[in-house]
Formats: C-alpha cells, sequence, structure tokens
C-alpha cells in the first residue's frame, strides 16, 4: 500500500524545530541539530520532573510525550523530534496522533536503524533503558530492512540516573558500565548502538573499553542528518538569519542540566522552568 503523501506547505522555514527529552541526553541531539543546522532556531523541553522515563510505565510515558508535545505545537514548532529512545519505542504513534500532520515527526530508532540495517553485516548489541529493551523496537526496526543481521538488546537502567547525577568520567559510571559492556549478551558483537540519548556522553568511555575491536555508532549525528534531509526536502530549512533563538524548558530546574547545557550550548543561555 502506497504511503499518503503529507501536505506541509502550511508550515514556514523559519519555525522552530522542537526537542523533547526526559533529561540531558536529548541534549546530544540537539546540539549536533544545531551543528548540522546551525540557521534553525530550537525550542527543547527537558522533562526533569519525571526523570529517568526508562523505569516508567508506558502509560505515564505517553502522558508526558503527549503533553510536551501540545506544548511544542503552542509554540509553532514546524517539526517535533522525540529525542528519547524510550518516548520513541512508547509513544511515538500517539505523539504522531496529536501532532497530526501539524508538524513533522522524528524519532531516534528509525534512522539509526535503517543506517545499521544498510552498513553493518554483524552482529549488533543495543544498550538501553528498560523500557526501550522491553519494546523490542530496535530488534524490529532492524530486522525490518535486513532480516540476517543478529541483534542482542541489553536493559542498562543505572546509566541514565547516573549520567543526571553528574557522574560522568567518574568511577562509579566506569564501574557501571564496565559491568554492562561485559555482560555474555554482548560478547560477540561487533557493532553496538547507544540506545539512549544520554549514552553518547559516555562516548569515551565505551570507546576505552572497546578500543577498536567494536565499532560504536553515533546516533545524534545520523537522527540529525536525517532531519536535515528532511527539512530540505520538504523546503522547511531556514534561512533566516536574523531571528535565530533557542530556548531552554525544564519541568525541574537541575544543577546537572544546567552545567551541560552551558557547556554545549554557551553559558549565555536561558533555562526557564514550565510544569506542564
Amino acid at each position: 500500500m502506497k504511503k499518503k503523501k503529507v501536505d506541509y506547505s502550511h508550515l514556514s522555514a523559519s519555525q522552530p524545530i522542537g526537542i523533547f527529552d526526559s533529561g540531558v541526553g536529548g541534549l546530544t541531539v540537539a546540539k549536533e541539530i544545531k551543528r548540522q543546522m546551525p540557521n534553525e532556531s530550537i525550542i527543547y523541553f527537558g522533562d526533569t520532573k519525571h526523570l529517568p522515563y526508562g523505569d516508567k510505565s508506558k502509560e505515564a510515558i505517553i502522558e508526558f510525550s503527549k503533553k510536551i508535545t501540545l506544548f511544542l505545537l503552542e509554540n509553532h514548532c514546524k517539526a517535533v523530534v522525540i529525542a528519547c529512545n524510550t518516548a520513541t519505542a512508547n509513544a511515538l504513534k500517539e505523539v504522531k496522533e496529536v501532532v497530526d500532520n501539524q508538524a513533522l515527526v522524528f524519532d531516534v530508532i528509525n534512522p539509526v536503524a535503517e543506517k545499521a540495517a544498510y552498513e553493518i553485516h554483524t552482529n549488533v548489541g543495543v544498550i538501553a533503558t528498560k523500557a526501550t529493551v522491553n519494546s523490542g523496537l530496535y530488534k524490529k526496526s532492524i530486522r525490518k530492512f535486513n532480516k540476517f543481521i543478529k541483534v542482542d538488546e541489553l536493559a542498562t537502567p543505572l546509566l541514565v540516573p547516573a549520567i543526571e547525577e553528574g557522574f560522568r568520567n567518574h568511577p562509579i559510571t566506569h564501574s557501571i558500565l564496565y559491568h554492562y559492556l561485559s555482560n555474555n549478551k554482548l560478547k560477540s558483537i561487533e557493532t553496538l548502538i547507544l540506545g539512549c540519548t544520554h549514552y553518547p556522553l559516555l562516548m569515551d568511555e565505551v570507546k576505552q573499553y572497546y578500543g577498536n575491536r567494536v565499532r560504536v555508532i553515533d546516533s545524534p549525528s545520523i537522527v540529525a542528518g536525517y532531519v536535515r534531509s528532511e527539512l530540505d526536502k520538504h523546503h522547511l530549512l531556514n534561512k533566516d538569519l536574523e531571528h535565530i533563538t533557542t530556548h531552554f524548558y525544564l519541568s525541574d530546574l537541575t544543577k546537572n542540566f544546567e552545567k551541560i547545557s552551558k557547556k554545549f550550548f554557551g553559558k549565555s543561555i536561558n533555562l526557564e522552568l514550565k510544569v506542564l
């Protein structure tokens, strides 16, 4: 059955891109979007009040995601980027229903799964939150494009809380990470997908563990490239250089988010509390 072509002619290229996550993880995607598309205005929502999403029920994740999506639509976003693997795995369908073609919708699993399926022909490992692993979406998505790839998924629930508490480059995180990566499920992998947008913040430690033995996928770069390609296809890349803005909203103001966001986007950024 042929996919129905959606008309986005009601959207303007100067409208912002909306991005959301449970906390700081989505900043890895936002930073890459800004790097690849410096002319774009961004509205970022970090649902720090409810993190981590990975141990929440599917119903709760859907509720949080729908509320944030409505907020982004109210702020006239031309695109909604679900910069959270857990929200993608549990609420992508519901987010699309809320958006209902008022904007483009992007997720962080399908572009990565497609690229992995076409470029990699080896055993793939995925580390992610419990909710993402339980959904099985990475395995389904990769095997939809290439049924011969073996995919092993491992839940790594302690990593997001450690990152949100500021334990990057810390013995605690090293210990947790090395415990997970040495799991038998990942023993024969040749490629690793960091199936949570928080995890690229630990990229150095992951690469240090594996050396050159395992290829580690740079998910934020792939997602940003896909967003750019789709916006370009619909003539929605911004060319107005005069009114570029970046707004950060949080459901709970946290020191770690402030620290990482300022490291990524500069010390002049403002974080605004927004309870939905």
